[in-house]
């Protein structure tokens, strides 16, 4: 029995399979994600740093609490040695400081430094320019419904335990 809970808007129940919706969805998000990671290859090379510090450097960023490097260690599958090294390369460039701001003296937070920004900001503006004027296309009801999918999305992901290193 189909109760209204598990209908959608287009007639269809959840738990059913739109193969091309699914497919279509799939290469969408394929390209969306190899168009991101061009960006981020080419930061990374203009910084001098890895791709990897470049993920490091978004996690740091969107944080909602203060990162450390066990965290940012678990978050990015690294070995404690990668994590190690990719935070003293994020260091040296600029583009982090390390604190100890808690009562024990040995947990380490990681911050975005402030005047690191501002490359990143000059550097990903391609990307802001795109995302402005894609949203410029879309009523704001459409946009909402966009970033809850993406939400969701997200949050699906990061439950699924991906395997790590």
């Amino acid at each position: 029995m189909v109760t209204r809970d598990d209908e959608r808007a287009d007639g269809g129940t959840r738990g059913e399979r739109h193969p091309a919706d699914l497919q279509a969805f799939a290469v969408q998000l394929r390209r969306m994600n190899g168009e991101v990671n061009r960006l981020v290859h080419g930061f990374a090379t203009s910084q001098g740093l890895h791709p990897t510090d470049v993920q490091a450097l978004a996690a740091i960023l969107d944080a909602t609490e203060p990162m450390t490097p066990g965290r940012l260690r678990e978050h990015l599958g690294l070995t404690s040695g990668a994590v190690t090294a990719c935070v003293d390369r994020l260091e040296r460039a600029g583009h982090i400081r390390r604190s100890r701001e808690s009562a024990d003296r040995r947990v380490v937070h990681l911050h975005y430094a402030e005047g690191a920004r501002g490359a990143a900001r000059a550097f990903f503006q391609p990307l802001a320019r795109a995302t402005e004027a894609a949203r410029e296309r879309f009523a704001p009801e459409e946009l909402e419904v966009a970033l809850r999918f993406l939400t969701v999305l997200n949050e699906e992901l990061g439950a699924e335990g991906v395997p790590r290193r």
